[in-house]
C-alpha cells in the first residue's frame, strides 16, 4: 500500500522537477534526483497518456469524434496549437534518457531495455505527426535550441531502441527488480519483448507506400509478437485528480455539460447498418445511446442537429460505463486485435496464394477486438457469421481488413496513421463540412508545429503546412 500511495504521488505532480523539457533541457550526463523507480511510473503512465492525448487530435480527423458546434478548429482541420501534446511526448524522452542512464549506471538492463521501448513509442508519436523533429540534441543542457531531425532517419532510430531494447530485456542479472513501478506490464518482462516486436510490426507496416515495405519482415516480428489478449500493452488508470483515463476525463466533461467527446457520424454509421449491412455489437461498448434508445452521431463541420435538445441524451457521446471511457478505464498502447490486422494486411501483400492466412488473421482481429471490450460470446459470433464479415478467404480484401480495423482501433492515433496510409478510402467517408480552405477539399496530412517551438527555436522550425506529407505518406 505505501508503494502503492508514493507511486500516485510522483503520478499527481510531485516529482515534476523532472520533466523539464526544451526551453530548460536536461543534461544527461547529470540525472535528476529522481529515482528509477519513480521515472519508470511517470514513464509509463504518461506512454500511454500521451498516446490517448495524441488520438484526442486524431480521432477527428478520423471521424470517431465531431464537434457538438459547427465549425470547430480540430473538427475541421484548421492549424491547432498542439502545444501540451508535444511537451508532454518530450517530458517523458527526457524522463527515459534518465532513467536509461541511471539503469545503465546502476546495471539494469531491464529498466534499459524497458526505456529504450518506451522511447521508440514516443518518437514515432512525433515523427508520425510532424515528420523532422528535435532529438539527437534535444535533452542536452548546452542546446538551448535544438535542430530537426529527419523524420526518415529518426525511423531507423525507432528500430534501433526497439532491437536494442529487446536485447537489454534478454540479458540476465540485475541490481533492480521491476514491478508495480511498471504500469503497463508490472515487471513482466517476457511481455515487454513481445510488445516490442509487436511495435516493430506496426512500425514497419507504415512503410506500406515506400519501397521499404517488406510483408515478411512484418511476419517475422509478428511471430514474436503478442500472444492474445493477455499481451496487450495498457495503462489502467486511477480514480485520483491528474491519474484519471483521459477519456474518463472527456466524459466526465461531458456529463457536466462542458460540451466534449461527441461521436462522429462516419463511426456510427459504419457500425449500425447504414453502411455495410450489418449491426456491430460492439457500439454500446464504444458509446452511449440517446434517450430514444438509439445512436446517433453527429456531422463532422456541421455540429449537433437541431432535434439534439437535450445535451447530454440526445446524441451519442463518450460516457463513463463504456470500456474505453471511464474515469479507470485502460488506455491501450499496442493490442493483439491491431496486431492481428497488421497480419492480414501483410499477407495481403504477399498475393493471393495467401489470402487463406490474411482472411484468418482477419476474423481473428475481429474475435480479438469483441473479447476486448467484452462482447457476450453470441453477439459476437452473429457478427462475424453475417455473410457481410464472413465473406471467405477467396473474397478477402484490404478494403474489408481496414474497415475492421477502423473500428478495432477506437480513438488511438494509430487510425490515423491508417488512414493516411489508406489515403481515407473508408466507405462514405467525405471532408468536413466547413473543411479549412487552404485544404483545397483534401484531408490535412499533419500537424503544423506547435506555437512553443516558434516562440523559442523559430530558426529552426522547418516550413510546412497541412499538406505537406510526412516521408511515409508520399503517394
Amino acid at each position: 500500500m505505501k508503494l502503492r500511495f508514493f507511486i500516485l504521488l510522483i503520478i499527481v505532480g510531485v516529482f515534476t522537477s523532472c520533466e523539464d523539457y526544451l526551453d530548460v533541457n536536461t543534461d544527461p550526463n547529470r540525472p535528476t534526483v529522481v529515482p528509477i523507480k519513480g521515472l519508470m511510473s511517470v514513464a509509463s503512465m504518461r506512454t500511454a497518456t500521451n498516446t490517448a492525448n495524441m488520438g484526442n487530435t486524431t480521432s477527428y480527423f478520423v471521424q470517431y469524434l465531431a464537434g457538438p458546434n459547427a465549425g470547430g478548429n480540430t473538427d475541421t482541420h484548421q492549424e491547432i496549437n498542439p502545444n501540451g501534446t508535444w511537451v508532454g511526448i518530450y517530458n517523458v524522452l527526457s524522463n527515459l534518457s534518465d532513467m536509461e542512464l541511471l539503469a545503465q549506471q546502476q546495471g539494469a538492463p531491464n529498466y534499459v531495455g524497458v526505456a529504450k521501448i518506451m522511447k521508440a513509442i514516443n518518437l514515432a508519436l512525433l515523427v508520425d505527426s510532424w515528420n523532422n523533429v528535435p532529438y539527437t540534441d534535444a535533452f542536452f543542457v548546452q542546446t538551448i535550441k535544438p535542430t530537426y531531425d529527419n523524420g526518415q532517419q529518426l525511423y531507423t532510430e525507432v528500430f534501433t531502441l526497439l532491437s536494442d531494447g529487446i536485447t537489454e530485456l534478454e540479458k540476465t542479472g540485475t541490481t533492480l527488480t521491476m514491478g508495480t513501478d511498471d504500469f503497463i506490464f508490472q515487471g513482466n518482462l517476457s511481455r515487454w519483448i513481445k510488445t516490442a516486436y509487436a511495435l516493430r510490426a506496426r512500425y514497419l507496416n507504415h512503410l506500406s507506400k515506400t519501397t521499404a515495405y517488406d510483408p515478411d519482415a512484418i511476419l517475422t516480428a509478428i511471430n514474436n509478437g503478442l500472444a492474445g489478449n493477455a499481451d496487450n500493452a495498457k495503462v489502467v488508470y486511477f480514480d485520483v485528480a491528474n491519474a484519471r483515463n483521459p477519456w474518463g476525463v472527456v466524459s466526465m466533461n461531458q456529463a457536466g455539460l462542458v460540451l466534449d467527446g461527441w461521436i462522429s457520424k462516419q463511426i456510427v454509421e459504419a457500425m449500425d447498418g447504414t453502411t455495410f449491412g450489418v449491426v456491430d455489437p460492439r457500439m454500446e461498448f464504444m458509446f452511449s445511446k440517446t434517450q430514444q434508445g438509439t445512436f446517433k452521431g453527429t456531422t463532422n463541420g456541421a455540429g449537433r442537429d437541431p432535434d439534439v435538445v437535450d445535451l447530454r441524451l440526445d446524441a451519442s457521446t463518450l460516457v463513463e460505463s463504456t470500456f474505453y471511457a471511464n474515469r479507470i478505464s485502460p488506455v491501450m498502447v499496442m493490442t493483439f486485435a491491431e496486431q492481428k490486422f497488421i497480419e492480414a494486411e501483410a499477407y495481403l501483400a504477399k498475393g493471393a496464394a495467401f489470402r487463406p492466412q490474411a482472411y484468418a488473421a482477419y476474423l481473428a482481429g475481429i474475435t480479438a477486438h469483441m473479447n476486448m471490450l467484452g462482447v457476450a460470446a453470441a453477439d459476437r459470433d452473429d457478427y462475424i457469421n453475417d455473410p457481410a464479415v464472413s465473406v471467405g478467404d477467396a473474397n478477402i480484401t484490404l478494403d474489408l481488413v481496414m474497415k475492421e480495423k477502423y473500428v478495432a482501433m477506437f480513438l488511438h492515433p494509430e487510425a490515423w496513421n491508417d488512414a493516411r496510409r489508406y489515403n481515407f478510402q473508408y466507405a462514405d467517408m467525405t471532408v468536413p463540412d466547413q473543411l479549412n480552405e487552404a485544404l483545397g477539399g483534401q484531408f490535412s496530412r499533419r500537424l503544423q508545429y506547435p506555437s512553443s517551438e516558434f516562440s523559442t527555436n523559430s530558426a529552426n522550425v522547418p516550413e510546412v503546412n497541412l499538406l505537406t506529407r510526412i516521408w511515409w505518406d508520399q503517394n
